[in-house]
């Protein structure tokens, strides 16, 4: 972010977009869903060992007020309808973890499980993939931050 402080009257001088990613990346507030084991972990990093308050991350009840969503766990076709409305009440810009191998790929019921869908991103777009299953929660932060650096890149002014 370009700044410049003046001593004198204390005016730091920035461009609005770079404002605005600054403000939405220190204030992520996930959609608290989870499906399955993996919501275990995701409840781990949530909890004051892991401290992600110092990220901006505080989960929200509602899919109004949210603006990413971790899927988190099997993703069956019965859930799949409601993991898209969910997604489509979001406010736009939104985004997308997919937790575990589950959710990444169907996990180990891909083969024979005719009920699991073979990866969420055939249901709504992914924007970061945390594997593992069930992944860490230090795996999870690793995915915040790198969400954290896309939000950053992005424009959301063009003149």
């Amino acid at each position: 972010m370009a700044q410049e402080l003046n001593e004198e009257g204390g005016v730091i001088v920035t461009k609005l977009n770079d404002l605005l990613n600054w403000a939405r990346l220190s204030s992520i507030w996930p959609l608290s869903f989870g499906i399955a084991c993996c919501a275990i972990e995701m409840m781990g990093m949530y909890a004051s060992t892991y401290d992600v308050d110092r990220l901006g991350v505080f989960p929200r009840p509602s899919s109004r007020q949210a603006d990413v969503i971790i899927i988190a766990g099997t993703v069956t076709f019965k859930m799949a309808e409601r993991i898209k409305r969910l997604y489509e009440q979001m406010p736009e810009p939104r985004y997308v973890i997919s937790m575990g191998s589950c959710s990444n790929c169907g996990g180990p019921y891909w083969k024979h499980g005719y009920h699991v869908v073979k990866g969420v991103d055939r249901i709504i777009p992914v924007d970061v993939y945390v594997q593992g299953c069930p992944p860490r929660p230090e795996a999870l932060i690793g995915a915040i931050i790198e969400l954290q650096k896309k939000i950053e890149s992005e424009s959301l002014i063009s003149f």
